[in-house]
């Protein structure tokens, strides 16, 4: 991709997040929304029409055989990535794919096997990795802010009722893939170290966790300890059956960081001993935050590069194996779990 090209991206999907990735391609100026993709001619044509999209397909197969596509944007729920990722990379199309990656690790390993070997980008998108506030946060503990970090906790919970997708096995439900995924990830982001100017994770020494099960099987309210290998200790939750207050804490032996909404943060509140109130910082003004992804993707292609540096596949795929694992012990399961794996 040539660097005064503009990224046309195809939207693979017509619900929620795709129109919130379609109000974000609006505000951008180097990227737009191109086509969108619907198993339905009609759903599609009103999708475009109401996001001024100039082209509409009723099959995902049409969209991703446009070539003028630069980005398929896979915005299906996580049960249904897979396949068409999977068709998106055979095909030889740059993908992000949003969170959760896929419904479960073997799926996962399968389709980064595929990009490498295609030599095809690949990205997931979880919209946290790639905000600003990454950087605010790693800077202020690096800068020993709070001293060394002993206790993350984080909770992410949206009273959803009985949406299907939460619900049902075959649409791979339950808290953890839709919401627990950025507990896991917040924990990721920001225990660890630079290295290299790279930034490293810690090792997770052990997880453990349990969870509040629907009819269903599928796990409403989780609850998952961490410890890492730096002597740092996480607890965090998630719900789709409550309204939680998301607020994720970083504590140290000097002080504490408030992270407003883990979700998608805004401000970044520090304290000092005694709970002592030092400073708020605030993030950069967003069109939604969905943006940093898209940009991210960009850059990625202007570099040339498979993976982008602020979500690498084998970051990918840790969460994934993590999610598996707590849903082994929980003994919830989908449908494409037959020979599920474990580390």
């Amino acid at each position: 991709m040539k660097q005064d090209k503009i990224m046309r991206v195809g939207i693979i999907g017509t619900g929620w997040i795709a129109e919130k990735a379609a109000l974000t391609l609006q505000g951008l100026t180097d990227i737009e929304a191109h086509a969108v993709g619907s198993r339905s001619p009609e759903t599609a044509a009103t999708f475009a029409s109401r996001w001024n999209i100039p082209k509409a397909y009723g099959s995902y197969s049409a969209l991703i055989a446009d070539p003028d596509v630069d980005l398929v944007y896979v915005g299906t729920p996580h049960s249904h990535h897979f396949d068409v990722t999977r068709e998106a990379l055979l095909a030889g199309k740059p993908c992000l794919v949003e969170k959760a990656f896929m419904a479960n690790c073997r799926q996962t390993r399968e389709i980064l096997d595929l990009a490498h070997a295609r030599r095809v980008f690949l990205a997931e998108a979880i919209w946290t990795r790639y905000q600003p506030v990454v950087g605010m946060v790693r800077q202020l503990i690096s800068d020993g802010r709070i001293g060394q970090p002993r206790l993350i906790t984080a909770t992410l919970g949206y009273s959803m009722g009985n949406k299907a997708r939460i619900m049902r096995p075959d649409l791979c439900g339950g808290a953890l893939l839709d919401l627990g995924v950025y507990a896991l990830n917040f924990v990721r982001m920001f225990a660890g170290h630079e290295a290299d100017g790279r930034f490293v994770s810690s090792d997770i020494l052990s997880i453990d966790g349990h969870c509040v099960k629907s009819d269903t099987g599928m796990d409403l309210t989780n609850a998952m300890t961490l410890i890492l290998s730096d002597g740092t200790l996480a607890n965090v939750q998630s719900s789709a059956a409550c309204v939680g207050d998301n607020i994720g804490v970083i504590a140290g032996t000097e002080g504490n960081l408030i992270i407003d909404n883990i979700n998608n943060p805004q401000t970044v509140t520090l304290n000092g001993p005694d709970r002592t109130y030092v400073e708020t910082l605030h993030v950069p003004q967003q069109i939604t935050g969905y943006e940093y992804q898209f940009i991210a993707c960009r850059n990625a292609l202007l570099e040339g590069l498979l993976e982008p540096r602020e979500m690498p596949h084998a970051e990918v795929l840790y969460i994934m194996q993590l999610m598996d694992d707590l849903r082994r012990k929980w003994d919830v399961r989908y449908p494409m779990d037959v020979n599920i794996q474990t580390t």
